[in-house]
């Protein structure tokens, strides 16, 4: 790795707070260019166009798609605007580079019946892991939290009073979310009975850590995986398969598929897209936006379905 480059990855970490993984994706993104200018012979301050359009057919050739080869430019022209900025290099040759179009994905969301039937049928089941589960699912989907969001959350994270939850987001950023009255009964069930169940077995898992060396959460977790042990974003994804087979509904159930839920029904009830950006922790107001296609997507559907005379050519 080039003295530029270290420099970049500390600003990106410690000056602007990015987390571990994004500042591992630029990492990722700016050793493959490098690798690729080696091999052609270019220095770092000789980069131009040519050698950026070379460097994205070769991409493109190996099989890399336009989203990914799009995120590479975007890292790369932050990587020299940085290099600009501190003196190393003149120019930035990256901002006269046009990225791939790619297609626009809209994320899918539930339909409130078949988030109210997954409540439903996942009360209904007697193992001992019922109650985590639900206030898992009822949290998902009353907060719109990401998947990563949730494993760290601590118990004092939670206001079960107050009715609210301390989120960290992305770029250690914090926000305050409310939830439901409903879900706020959901996880009080939750913390006052299975919780304190699997407290000692967290306990040992805990102290098994420590003695391997490994870092542990400064406060207990609010949600423990089966053994007791600090919930994983994979273990968490298990939770939701598991869901669909204990409950029988196989609609894909996923962190991401309850937050898109989350922000389509608030859109479709009236909230303002700004509110809506905040609760989700959207640093743009563009990555909100997509869900005014979902909704005007989901009018669609129920106008051609309903109105009687909508199919007639």
């Amino acid at each position: 790795m080039n003295k530029p480059e270290q420099e970049f990855l500390d600003h990106l970490l410690y000056a602007r707070n990015y987390s571990k993984k994004t500042v591992d994706s630029y990492q990722e993104d700016i050793d493959l260019f490098c690798e690729f200018i080696f091999n052609e012979g270019v220095l770092l301050e000789d980069v131009d166009l040519i050698c950026i359009r070379n460097f994205l057919t070769e991409e493109l050739n190996r099989g890399v798609s336009k989203r990914s080869c799009k995120r590479r430019l975007c890292s790369l022209r932050h990587f020299y605007k940085y290099m600009v900025n501190v003196g190393y290099i003149n120019d930035n040759p990256f901002i006269l580079m046009t990225s791939p179009k790619i297609e626009t994905k809209y994320p899918h969301a539930l339909y409130k019946d078949q988030v109210k039937e997954i409540f439903t049928r996942n009360a209904e089941r007697t193992d001992k892991l019922k109650n985590r589960d639900q206030a898992i699912l009822y949290l998902l989907y009353y907060t719109g939290i990401r998947a990563e969001e949730l494993v760290n959350l601590s118990v004092q994270s939670v206001s079960l009073r107050e009715r609210k939850v301390r989120v960290l987001g992305k770029g250690n950023k914090e926000r305050i979310v409310p939830f439901s009255a409903e879900c706020q009964k959901i996880l009080k069930d939750y913390i006052d009975h299975e919780r304190k169940e699997l407290v000692p077995k967290y306990m040992v898992w805990e102290q098994k850590e420590k003695a391997k060396g490994h870092e542990v959460p400064l406060l207990p977790p609010l949600f423990f995986s089966a053994q007791g042990g600090k919930l994983t974003t994979r273990g968490l994804e298990y939770i939701l398969d598991a869901i669909e087979e204990k409950t029988g509904l196989y609609v894909g159930l996923h962190p991401h598929i309850l937050r898109h839920s989350f922000a389509t029904h608030l859109l479709e009830n009236g909230a303002d897209l700004r509110v809506i950006q905040e609760l989700l922790g959207h640093e743009s107001i563009n990555a909100t936006q997509v869900y005014t296609h979902v909704t005007e997507d989901a009018m669609k559907e129920t106008y051609m379905n309903a109105f009687p005379r909508a199919k007639k050519k």
